[in-house]
């Protein structure tokens, strides 16, 4: 990425009042920083503010974590309770992609890394089963695989499978784990560890048909739509900050194959939007919910 294409952004949450798109646009101007792209919503009913801006950073004399140190500051007198951040669009995202058996997210991503569409630094794959594993190391990733014990036996043997698969994640220092169709739920200390940065795929449109075999739960209750759900991961399953949804028609005559098949495809796209806006910083989370500066 060349310097002029290099962009500094800032994103910030805080309470809501007068001046604060004035206090941060006269901070920047006083650096000499060129605003090429803005953003701001806010929610009225918890009177929260939301913004994210880009910078040029070939407009500042300064590096990021230079900007950070004085935005700082700035971010301090719009509240105490500010969540922000700072952040550099040439440092390339760290992820880590947790995967089972279905391979169709992890191939969609895989092939837009390869050609470019998300530019994002695949550290590694972890399945809990090997089937993924020619595809990953063709495309010059390494691949763990951490087999899990049959659902319901050995709990101390799932309780060391992940703790293996913490340290393989912890080890790379991720800006998202992805569970690509994972199929684990993971246990609460990991999603408080990886909060805010662990993304998963569910395979419905949230928070319609939580939990295992969504399509079959669709299939029974004789829904005209199907949907996915990319969200964040928290002790809640399937309850975390929603990022992205969408949806697709089906009709009576579509058997429970017939809505998987559609449904994978809505999946992949729905998995790569969610991503690409992490690694982006264009999803704020407040609460449970988010908002999403496409």
């Amino acid at each position: 990425m060349s310097a002029r294409e290099r962009r500094y952004v800032i994103t910030l949450g805080c309470p809501d009042r007068t001046g604060i798109v004035a206090r941060i646009s006269t901070f920047l101007a006083e650096q000499g920083g060129w605003i090429v792209e803005a953003a701001y919503h806010t929610d009225t009913d918890t009177n929260w503010f939301f913004t994210r801006q880009e910078v040029r950073a070939d407009s500042l004399p300064f590096d990021v974590a230079e900007l950070r140190h004085r935005f700082a500051s700035v971010a301090r007198e719009l509240g105490v309770q500010s969540d922000w951040r700072v952040t550099d669009t040439g440092q390339k995202r760290r992820v880590v992609i947790l995967v089972s058996k279905a391979g169709h997210c992890l191939y969609d991503i895989l092939g837009r890394v390869a050609s470019g569409e998300l530019d994002v630094d695949v550290r590694a794959v972890i399945g809990n089963h090997a089937d993924l594993a020619g595809i990953t190391r063709a495309h010059g990733i390494p691949f763990h695989h951490v087999p899990f014990p049959v659902a319901g036996k050995d709990p101390e043997g799932k309780q060391a499978a992940f703790a293996q698969i913490r340290q393989l994640v912890d080890s790379q220092r991720p800006d998202a784990v992805v569970l690509a169709r994972f199929m684990q739920v993971l246990p609460h200390e990991l999603c408080a560890a990886w909060s805010g940065k662990a993304l998963n795929i569910h395979h419905s449109f949230l928070p319609s048909f939580m939990g295992a075999r969504p399509y079959h739960q669709a299939y029974a209750r004789g829904v005209k739509l199907v949907g996915a759900t990319c969200h964040y991961v928290t002790a809640d399953l399937d309850a975390g900050p929603i990022i992205e949804q969408e949806v697709g028609r089906v009709d009576h005559t579509d058997s429970v194959a017939d809505m998987v098949r559609k449904g994978t495809d809505i999946e992949k796209v729905v998995l790569a939007r969610g991503l690409r806006w992490h690694v982006e910083d264009r999803v704020l989370v407040h609460g449970n919910r988010t908002v999403v500066f496409h």
